[in-house]
């Protein structure tokens, strides 16, 4: 029967500066069946590890020696052994700044550091199944704090978004107010089926991992102001 396959478990690797915080969430993964590959003590050291172990998700500190978090996940994520990893950034702020910097490198949400056990189990499992751990709302909220656009960002614009027909452009823009497919649906007067499809393929035209990565990007290209306005009239 299909239900007795035995899934291999979910491969982790833990990058934090701390020996304490690799130690307290190992044990924490490891209790839930979740296999913790490596442990790195700086951001070299996560490349290396990802390069070495093929993880489905990194837990990444953004401040450690050598190198960062941040050029850590630009490298895991561009890396040719980087296939299908997620990159889940640890902060101790809920706003640090280097957050939306990570974000733009293509991680997939972040943690706070106290985060409970239960949580960053949970966190872990999300990440993996191919969704975004923030909640867009969230992102929006880093992204108007901590974006700085150019004035004219019409030429990125187009280059960037010719591809979405005019449906995908707006549901783009309606998520990136931090709508969940249901708002969207009673926003659009569309099946939240049909709202999930245009969303998948908005993601694979971008070629974007997840929903954060698509709200970063309506802000990075000028589609939404950080002032609010969606252009939607």
């Amino acid at each position: 029967m299909a239900d007795s396959v035995k899934r291999p478990p979910l491969r982790a690797v833990i990058a934090d500066d701390q020996a304490l915080v690799r130690t307290g969430f190992g044990m924490i993964l490891t209790a839930d069946g979740i296999e913790v590959t490596a442990e790195a003590a700086d951001g070299a050291e996560a490349v290396a590890a990802v390069r070495r172990t093929r993880p489905d998700v990194v837990l990444m500190d953004i401040r450690m020696p050598r190198m960062d978090g941040i050029e850590a996940t630009r490298r895991i994520l561009d890396g040719d052994g980087s296939d299908g990893t997620r990159v889940i950034i640890l902060t101790t702020y809920d706003l640090d700044h280097y957050v939306y910097a990570a974000l733009t490198a293509g991680a997939s949400g972040f943690l706070l550091k106290d985060v409970t056990p239960e949580h960053l189990v949970g966190a872990v499992r999300l990440v993996q199944s191919g969704d975004a751990l923030l909640a867009p709302a969230i992102t929006r909220r880093l992204i108007e704090r901590f974006a700085h656009r150019e004035e004219d960002r019409s030429v990125t614009l187009h280059r960037d978004l010719s591809g979405l027909t005019p449906r995908e452009l707006e549901v783009l823009r309606l998520l990136a107010t931090g709508l969940s497919n249901a708002e969207l649906a009673d926003r659009l007067f569309l099946s939240p089926t049909t709202v999930k499809t245009h969303i998948g393929r908005i993601l694979s035209k971008l070629d974007l991992r997840d929903r954060v990565q698509a709200v970063v990007l309506a802000y990075e290209t000028g589609l939404i102001s950080p002032r609010g306005s969606t252009g939607t009239g």
